[in-house]
């Protein structure tokens, strides 16, 4: 029967997809390997759901009356006895999370749950409204836009605000796709947030990418007063491509070659927040997918990382740390099939070593590269975590001094 063969599919593809969690593809599959494999391990509780009610109403339509059925019942309930262990340890991030942050603002706001059973929430998060589509840049017949979340509230004072960058791989993605579970997380406790685009590859050409990023910074700073800012607490933030950008941006804001006609700008943030991004072009240690230096010699950079070092090695935080670092709060995700943990373990330790400001690392248990996309029970964790970060470090700026700040680090995030 037909049912029987479409419940041996369900079954083949649902431990195909725990097969390709466990073990995802590092070739030139990887991008489609770790896509199955995101939807796979950061959305398992809904597909078990979902899959368990489509089993039921196979089988209620007969499913099981031939042998191949059963095979694919057998199939499910392997994979579902999988992906169990995977949700339960996503429940664990809130344990680890709150060993990272130690006593940083123990009473933070909590983020909704109703949004980890029901996704699409996120975008309709009560006391934030949104304004889209501003322009703060002209790059000939190109507007650069940004999204702006803020508090419906009136503000009493100026509120803090937080600059967020999306990744894609310097090639794709756009401000409407990525950062929104935090975004409006910290817009409905009081943060005014802005949702960047920036110039992409191929037709932008390194550093025109970071120079867009350092633009807004100075555009948020320069309109501060219409949008209730406080031009003193802007953070930084960003995944993947965008965790590059951030921490790149918020290491050079001395760096006034990066600023081409905005050069008196003031591109400095009082904390960053970078999440599994690339720190060290270099790749010294060969952790990089092939795709990834194929994506930045021949689209980003346009020239062989060989024949242009130097510029190489100015593109990468690890190589731009010094001890006026701001802040840095950096979170990966310990199965990331695309960058994988180590690039940013060397990038904490070397932060570490010549900052004199707090670090803090994070690394989610089971998370998969750009985990946070959507809220689930390792997302919200880690937003909360976030905002406690952000907050604590725009509180005591300038109050107490590092010492103070230092005393609210009590835990031991060593990488």
């Amino acid at each position: 029967m037909l049912t029987s063969w479409l419940l041996f599919a369900l079954g083949l593809i649902a431990l195909a997809g725990v097969a390709n969690a466990l073990r995802p593809s590092r070739g030139w599959l990887c991008f489609f390997s770790w896509l199955f494999g995101w939807i796979t391990v950061e959305l398992a509780p809904h597909l078990i759901l979902l899959s368990t009610i489509e089993a039921a109403v196979l089988i209620w339509l007969g499913a099981l009356d031939e042998t191949v059925g059963w095979i694919g019942l057998a199939a499910l309930v392997l994979a579902d006895a999988v992906a169990i262990p995977h949700i339960l340890s996503a429940r664990h991030t809130r344990l680890d999370m709150g060993d990272v942050v130690g006593e940083l603002d123990p009473d933070g706001p909590e983020y909704p749950r109703s949004h980890v059973v029901f996704p699409w929430l996120m975008f309709f998060r009560r006391g934030v409204r949104r304004k889209g589509g501003v322009v703060y840049s002209r790059e000939g017949r190109l507007r650069l836009k940004l999204d702006v979340y803020m508090p419906a509230a009136p503000a009493e004072g100026p509120r803090p605000a937080v600059v967020w960058v999306h990744g894609g791989g310097w090639v794709i993605g756009s401000r409407r796709e990525q950062g929104i579970p935090l975004l409006t997380h910290l817009a409905s406790n009081g943060w005014v947030c802005f949702n960047i685009d920036y110039r992409l590859s191929p037709r932008a050409t390194w550093p025109d990418h970071v120079v867009d990023v350092k633009r807004a910074i100075a555009w948020v700073r320069e309109n501060a007063e219409e949008y209730g800012v406080d031009p003193s607490s802007i953070c930084l933030t960003g995944g993947s491509a965008g965790g590059h950008l951030s921490a790149l941006a918020a290491l050079t804001a001395d760096d006034k070659s990066l600023q081409p006609g905005f050069e008196d700008a003031d591109t400095s943030v009082a904390a960053a927040a970078p999440f599994y991004g690339v720190y060290d072009f270099l790749d010294e240690n060969e952790q990089h997918l092939k795709l990834v230096r194929v994506v930045l010699e021949r689209l980003v950079f346009k020239t062989r990382r060989n024949e242009d070092i130097d510029r190489w090695r100015a593109a990468s935080p690890h190589h731009r740390v010094t001890e006026n670092a701001p802040p840095m709060f950096v979170i990966s995700g310990e199965r990331d099939s695309l960058l994988g943990c180590e690039e940013s373990r060397r990038f904490v330790e070397r932060l570490r070593e010549v900052s004199r400001e707090p670090v803090l690392y994070a690394e989610m248990k089971g998370g998969q590269h750009a985990f946070d996309l959507v809220p689930t029970w390792r997302t919200v964790p880690v937003v909360e975590a976030v905002e406690r970060f952000f907050a604590t470090m725009v509180g005591r700026r300038g109050a107490g001094g590092r010492e103070d700040l230092e005393e609210a680090l009590t835990a031991d995030s060593a990488p």
